[in-house]
């Protein structure tokens, strides 16, 4: 798989990811009044964020045929 994720998005995605893994921890430790379903739901989609801007690689970017490199 080709390098599709370019460096913008990959700060983005970075960005994101963590807050979204700060905000999954927020829930567990109930400093967030969330249902505690989320949680892991969030935990999985930073996960996903965080690898796919460490390889610049998406996945979903591929099956799209989207490329945001220069």
């Amino acid at each position: 798989m080709e390098t599709n994720v370019g460096e913008t998005d990959r700060y983005a995605r970075i960005v994101l990811g963590a807050i979204l893994g700060v905000a999954s921890l927020a829930i567990l430790g109930e400093a967030i009044p969330a249902p505690m379903l989320l949680s892991p739901v969030l935990g999985a989609v930073s996960i996903v964020l965080i690898i796919t801007a460490a390889t610049n690689k998406c996945g979903v970017y591929s099956l799209l045929d989207v490329n945001t490199t220069k």
